[in-house]
């Protein structure tokens, strides 16, 4: 598998099915990271915390077998389609190197069903207390053995019937209610198979029966930067890509004094380098690391790129380590200004570093969940570092009018119409936090705004739109939105992790000419859905209803290339309706 999926797909904890077998993705104290690069990005790693560089995850060479990304069996129960057995896999006595049954020389085929929390444990189903429930202390003193059978008359789990040889019968309707879990005193049992040692911890979560290729199983939680000047270029990069920061002062100047040529086109000086790293050490020891604190990071980088790509950076000829080169169109911005655009910017080379932070299992978690419900990714306190990757590309920032957008969020129709979604996404996460004692209802918000959704929404529609004239797929394009009270951006570029994205495509979508043309098309498009009425009167659509006009026929986008899960998006905040033509942020224009 590609590096790129360890982050995003296959990380550590998540499930992968290989034939017919089943494992998860160990822990990072298992992997071999004699050939993981390392990868710096200071910011990135200053916002997470407890970490101090990342690595890309060490690829696999079929050539040399040599030890990279370990896996672990998982689910344990397997089942053999012939004699109908349901046992853990080391009962079936395969042969080495094969997952097959000893008495039926049949194929096993891996536990469909396994039980997870929202904290990220996940366990074998109980079949054994299933099968046995309503029968006392009988349910976990019996010894008899398990088979699995399929009635075929159809795919409803009434027709999966889990058996006991001492008589007892049972289907698995009714394993994926909380509530049946709960009466039959079914808890967390609070394991961590990916972990080295596998040590259960109390857990107060109530589990949840679920697939074992559920997407719900496994959610990574990654976090991500863009390297933007001063901290990509000159002393900065030197600093960080030669690890000067942990060096002593004896060590820095003895190799400033054998790499002058390196610091000349770096254009700094032995006193600049000094001085920085005095700095970031001084940094780092103030940092206390705490949550309030590292939320607090996370919106100043934002606010900081935000005001690199509104500034841009010419690429100079000669300098170093150059990853970020943002510059305006040379054309006249007029075309797009007469569209509510304020400018747009070129960025023709970008650095972007994602990191697997953490992952959850069960619902999609916000903002605020992702601080409580998270799963570590190792159980060493020796391990000070992330896999990550990096994406080298190409993109376009653009920046709306802010006395347009300003006159368009005080409509009454608009606010009214986002208060909608909004309300929507507090009903959810109060839910949650009804479920959760960790919070209380009344601490719930919602980052919801009209210039949230409209920013999104425009994202969304330009992204399908360049897929279609500028050579990439949606799913090689990314959005990244900066919205607050002082910003109103979206930045759209490749998400490829290898040179294809930078050969010009997303670029050349950035002339003021053909970008103007291209937001006319793609308004054109949003116009009009082929599920309308429907998808234009929606009350509430996608995950949770915190969508109103989007589907997966206008609007929608591949998982990898939204950075909210497709939600917080409505049409009709850019084209208007027929009963609100002044929704329209963008009306259509001949």
């Amino acid at each position: 598998m590609r590096r790129s999926q360890l982050i995003t797909t296959y990380g550590v904890g998540s499930l992968i099915a290989i034939d017919n077998e089943s494992f998860i993705v160990a822990g990072l104290e298992s992997w071999d990271t004699s050939h993981a690069p390392e990868i710096h990005e200071r910011r990135l790693a200053s916002m997470i915390g407890d970490v101090d560089f990342f690595r890309l995850p060490p690829a696999p060479d079929p050539d040399d077998a040599r030890d990279g990304v370990r896996v672990r069996r998982f689910p344990e129960f397997y089942s053999c389609p012939a004699c109908r057995a349901l046992q853990p896999f080391r009962g079936f006595n395969s042969p080495p190197k094969k997952a097959m049954c000893g008495e039926c020389d049949e194929e096993i085929v891996p536990s469909r069903f396994v039980l997870a929390c929202e904290d990220g444990h996940i366990d074998d189903f109980p079949y054994r207390k299933w099968v046995h429930r309503g029968k006392g202390e009988f349910s976990t003193s019996c010894g008899g053995s398990l088979s699995l059978h399929s009635g075929g008359a159809s795919a409803s789990l009434r027709s999966v019937i889990v058996e006991c040889s001492c008589g007892a019968r049972s289907s698995m309707e009714g394993a994926f209610r909380r509530k049946v879990l709960r009466e039959l005193g079914i808890r967390c049992s609070g394991r961590s198979p990916w972990l080295a040692g596998d040590k259960r911890t109390a857990c107060d979560q109530s589990p949840r029966t679920m697939q074992r290729g559920s997407s719900s199983v496994w959610h990574p939680i990654v976090n991500s930067a863009l390297s933007i000047p001063p901290f990509s270029e000159g002393v900065h990069a030197l600093v960080e890509r030669k690890k000067l920061i942990d060096a002593s002062d004896e060590v820095i100047r003895w190799f400033c004094e054998t790499n002058g040529p390196m610091l000349r086109q770096a254009n700094t000086t032995l006193e600049d380098v000094l001085r920085l790293v005095h700095e970031l050490r001084a940094e780092r020891e103030r940092a206390d690391g705490t949550e309030q604190a590292s939320r607090m990071s996370q919106g100043s980088l934002r606010v900081q790129e935000y005001r690199s790509l509104v500034a841009g950076s010419r690429e100079r000829a000669g300098a170093t380590w150059q990853s970020f080169v943002c510059e305006p169109p040379e054309g006249d911005l007029g075309p797009i200004r007469e569209l509510g655009m304020g400018d747009s910017m070129l960025v023709k080379r970008l650095r972007e570093v994602r990191a697997l932070r953490a992952f959850t299992r069960g619902p999609i978690p916000d903002d605020d969940d992702v601080e409580l419900r998270h799963a570590p990714l190792h159980s060493s306190t020796d391990i000070n570092w992330l896999p990550a990757i990096e994406v080298s590309g190409e993109g376009v920032f653009l920046r709306l009018a802010v006395d347009r957008l300003l006159d368009w969020e005080k409509r009454t129709s608009v606010r009214e119409r986002v208060d909608t979604i909004r309300n929507n996404h507090l009903r959810v996460l109060r839910e949650r936090a009804s479920r959760e004692t960790r919070k209380s209802e009344s601490a719930v918000e919602s980052p919801v705004t009209p210039r949230l959704v409209l920013l999104h929404t425009m994202a969304h529609v330009l992204i399908n739109e360049w897929s279609l004239d500028g050579g990439y797929p949606a799913a090689a394009l990314r959005e990244r939105l900066y919205s607050g009270p002082d910003m109103a951006g979206i930045l759209l570029y490749t998400a490829t992790s290898d040179s294809a994205g930078s050969l010009g495509g997303v670029v050349a979508q950035g002339e003021p000419v053909r970008l103007a043309e291209a937001v006319r098309s793609a308004l054109l498009r949003a116009s009009w859905c082929s599920n309308d009425p429907l998808c234009m009167e929606s009350k509430g659509s996608g995950v949770e209803s915190v969508n109103l006009a989007a589907c997966h026929a206008c609007v929608l986008l591949p998982e990898t290339s939204c950075e909210n899960n497709n939600c917080f998006l409505d049409r009709a905040l850019l084209v208007g309706t027929i009963a609100e033509p002044d929704l329209a942020y963008l009306p259509l224009i001949a």
